[in-house]
């Protein structure tokens, strides 16, 4: 098995000159074990790359501790770098805890690779096929069918999946043939989850009738792939000319000259785009029909498990489902000796602060180290930069085109009053800026002044496009 092997992840790596970092998805299972192990022993092969290995403990099973044990053992013998990650895994409103797992899994993997490195997992052709038959019996489409591509992208990193072309039995082979000692999980042999019940009662059976079936399976989920490249890059092509101002916008009248064909599929490809579930084929129909149909003065919204589209005049915006928001908070915002650290809205994201010049607000103005956060109560006026006069807010949002949903959880940064630095235009508690809008005109700093910009990041982050 090696040198064939050793020949493709040879074209692999070459394919990914910039990860230098390897790290390898290690859960002490038989075939993790094969992939650390043949990557240790021919480390020489690619020695402008290192190699470590990293065991995610889901905490959802009583010897998952000892498991990391062994792991680290493994690697100590095989002189590899190795860690632990523990992460917390629990189900979400109608999500399997297989799934949930799966979840948390990648995010935390995710967030360990940095644009230098890929993460190398043990997948092999058995788990393509159960992963292709699982997406089928789901009613899967084309980009479902495709099942698990051999390389995707990951966080910043790349992830990576060297033995596809590989059956279990050849990956079982290489482990005896080397004396091999690995974990075996019980809760695999439970068929009373999906994908066990296929390995264990499911092929089998196909296997006795057709001996080929783990290969025929993989080469209809290649040309599956093919076809989702295809579908992609026409969608690709028809959301240039549909997507709004902002990348989570469509213009609705564009959308609609499309056929309902192209509709649906730029649909589904800006919901992977945005990193938001997809929905199903009845979601999708209500989101054509019933959304284009509603009355201008309505703020129709079709949601599903993961995500929602709603309507503002004529644009669609799509958005994970929106936390409970408390508009009444007052949230105080300190600076400490290393700048202005990061605060978190609850519901809404996070603020940080960036150093700027000509640009922001003036850094004389926040010398104080304090601000308070808020959010729209009613009433309030603002003068952004570049407007003569002040004007309700209400009214500069909708002239903005700030959906109704955001309004009341756009941040509104004020500057407690002092004596030195009193409001320029009287009242108590000027408003420095509103997020979405911009600074205020009286704070804003001159061309060529330091200044310090406050950034609303959002809570969600895009989706890792793992399949």
């Amino acid at each position: 098995m090696p040198a064939p092997l050793l020949e493709y992840l040879d074209g692999l790596l070459a394919a990914h000159p910039a990860a230098h970092r390897l790290v390898v998805g290690y859960s002490g299972g038989l075939d993790s074990h094969v992939l650390l192990h043949l990557l240790a022993t021919h480390r020489a092969s690619w020695p402008e790359r290192s190699l470590a290995a990293v065991y995610v403990d889901h905490r959802l099973q009583a010897a998952s501790t000892a498991w990391g044990e062994h792991c680290a053992r493994v690697c100590r013998d095989l002189d590899v770098p190795f860690r632990v990650l523990r992460i917390s895994a629990r189900p979400g409103p109608g999500e399997s805890p297989e799934a949930a797992a799966r979840r948390a899994r990648y995010a935390a993997l995710a967030a360990e690779l940095g644009p230098d490195a890929a993460l190398l997992t043990a997948h092999h052709r058995d788990d393509q096929a159960e992963t292709l038959l699982l997406q089928l019996l789901r009613g899967a489409g084309p980009h479902g069918l495709a099942a698990m591509p051999a390389t995707a992208r990951l966080g910043r990193g790349w992830l990576l999946r060297p033995l596809l072309d590989l059956d279990r039995a050849e990956v079982l082979a290489y482990a005896r043939e080397r004396g091999l000692r690995w974990i075996e999980d019980a809760s695999n042999a439970d068929t009373g989850f999906d994908r066990n019940y296929l390995r264990h009662r499911i092929l089998p059976l196909l296997r006795e009738r057709w001996p080929a079936a783990n290969r025929t399976l993989a080469r209809s989920a290649r040309w599956c792939a093919e076809t989702t490249a295809w579908l992609d890059a026409e969608a690709a092509a028809d959301l240039a000319c549909v997507v709004a101002r902002r990348p989570d916008g469509l213009n609705l009248s564009a959308l609609r000259e499309l056929s309902e064909l192209r509709q649906r599929n730029v649909l589904r490809y800006w919901f992977r785009r945005l990193g938001l579930p997809t929905p199903d084929s009845r979601q999708l129909w209500h989101i054509l029909h019933d959304i284009p149909s509603a009355g201008r003065d309505r703020q129709p919204c079709v949601g599903w498990s993961g995500g929602e589209v709603r309507r503002y005049r004529d644009t669609l915006y799509a958005m994970p489902p929106l936390a409970p928001h408390d508009a009444r908070q007052t949230l105080i915002w300190r600076a400490s000796t290393d700048g202005w650290p990061p605060l978190e809205l609850p519901g809404v994201g996070w603020l940080r602060m960036e150093e700027i010049v000509g640009a922001g607000l003036r850094a004389e103005a926040l010398a104080g180290g304090l601000l308070l956060v808020r959010f729209r109560q009613g009433g309030e006026r603002f003068r952004p930069v570049g407007r003569s006069h002040g004007q309700e807010l209400k009214k500069l949002l909708q002239e903005a085109g700030v959906p109704p949903w955001e309004r009341d959880r756009l941040p509104l940064v004020y500057l407690p009053p002092t004596p030195t630095l009193p409001h320029p235009r009287g009242g108590s508690e000027p408003l420095l800026a509103v997020m979405g809008l911009g600074m205020a005109a009286d704070y804003a700093a001159a061309p060529g002044e330091p200044g310090l910009e406050p950034v609303l990041q959002s809570p969600s982050a895009a989706g890792s496009g793992i399949v």
